[in-house]
């Protein structure tokens, strides 16, 4: 080994000691051969004496994820809707550099139970890392865990219990969560069919009420319905994303008027039956979803009281026809045009090139002694035009008479 000492451009040949064998110490010959020289000479030795032995290796932190402490848990349909938000730490506060995956544990126990007996969860489904995205809402995660029928009748009136665990791998896995439940009831069959229409004034939904519990006990507690919608993006979106449904409103009835639309937005329908436990009101699963792209197809009602005014030719302004009509309701109104039809004339004319946006129309072009024939209609935004409406006559007099 040489080392170059820079302050006094020495350069020291140490040559190479053998090391000691295990178990025998340093000879004082040897020592005093160190210490005669400079204490990086010192320090060459010792480093060399060390016989280049590495440290003893120290095991990987594990990823041992923070435990998830904010799960909940309610009935939605035939089955238990879980919330919190997934691990992002581990157990020392660090960011994790992996996600982990969800481990979801359920059990049943009696009503009056506070926590589930021991050894009563069983592993019903785990979240693996690449899927957590498709149940995130926000800062959530949103999982429906389904119930078999079967069981919701076995267990009905019983204590439903959930954990929540996460793993990064199959060594690894965080404590469990904290406990979340709730009382497990018999809910109605979905609804089979929805069944949509387009009308004038919106979508149209009916359906047929179920007659059973999922158990297939007979359903004699039901209350209501509730309607849901999720506006579909539009077609050709890139990376479109599917927001999730929306209570639109709830109803007594099997059927529902949706008047809250726009025409040529497409909307996806579905529909829950409500039933009451002791003041609690639980939902049914969702129906078929169904989805419609109402298109504007109806015309606006015709214009009415329309009247029509001959006025003499003064100085500096020609005779006309002044026409009105009484404004139309229709909320998506574009405006209107006018018609006219001369003596012979089976079809009338239309003699404005663009839509009025005021119901008023002057006419000057008009040839003394000719009797016209007058008539409106309504166009709304969608280009749909109405029925003309009833016809006004007017005779134009001859200068003199």
């Amino acid at each position: 080994m040489i080392f170059e000492n820079r302050k006094t451009e020495i350069e020291y040949r140490i040559p190479r000691i053998p090391c000691p064998r295990p178990g025998r110490s340093l000879s004082p010959r040897f020592l005093f051969f160190v210490f005669r020289f400079s204490p990086l000479i010192l320090l060459a030795v010792v480093l060399e004496a060390g016989c280049g032995v590495p440290a003893e290796p120290r095991p990987p932190h594990p990823l041992v994820p923070a435990a998830v402490a904010d799960l909940s848990a309610r009935q939605r349909g035939e089955g238990g809707l879980l919330t919190f938000t997934p691990p992002s730490k581990n157990i020392d506060g660090d960011a994790l550099s992996v996600t982990p995956s969800i481990e979801i544990l359920r059990g049943f126990g009696p009503a009056a139970a506070s926590s589930p007996a021991s050894g009563s969860l069983r592993l019903v489904y785990t979240l693996s890392a690449p899927a957590i995205d498709n149940y995130r809402n926000g800062d959530h995660i949103e999982f429906q865990d389904s119930i078999k029928p079967e069981e919701i009748a076995s267990h009905a009136g019983e204590r439903v219990f959930y954990i929540v665990r996460g793993r990064t791998s199959k060594r690894t896995a965080s404590e469990d969560s904290n406990v979340a439940a709730f009382i497990l009831h018999s809910v109605p069959v979905p609804i089979e069919d929805v069944r949509v229409s387009v009308v004038e004034a919106g979508v149209q939904l009916d359906w047929q009420p179920p007659a059973t519990l999922s158990g297939g006990a007979p359903l004699a507690n039901l209350s209501g319905f509730r309607i849901y919608r999720m506006e579909m993006p539009a077609a050709g979106a890139q990376n479109a994303q599917h927001p999730a449904p929306t209570l639109l409103a709830p109803t007594s009835v099997p059927t529902y008027l949706d008047t809250q639309i726009e025409w040529g937005k497409s909307y996806q329908y579905s529909v829950r039956s409500v039933v009451q436990y002791d003041g609690e009101s639980l939902e049914s699963g969702e129906s078929r979803p169904v989805e419609v792209t109402p298109k504007d197809i109806f015309p606006p009602a015709a214009p009415l009281d329309l009247v029509g005014v001959y006025v003499p030719a003064a100085p500096g302004s020609p005779a006309a026809v002044e026409l009105s009509w009484a404004i139309s309701p229709e909320a998506d109104l574009a405006g209107y045009y006018v018609y006219r039809a001369g003596e012979g004339q089976e079809n009338p004319q239309r003699v404005t090139p663009s839509l009025l946006l005021t119901p008023a129309f002057r006419d000057i072009s008009l040839t003394p002694g000719a009797t016209y024939r007058y008539q409106v209609t309504a166009v709304d935004r969608s280009g749909n035009e109405s029925q003309p409406s009833k016809p006004v006559a007017m005779k134009i007099p001859v200068a003199g008479e």
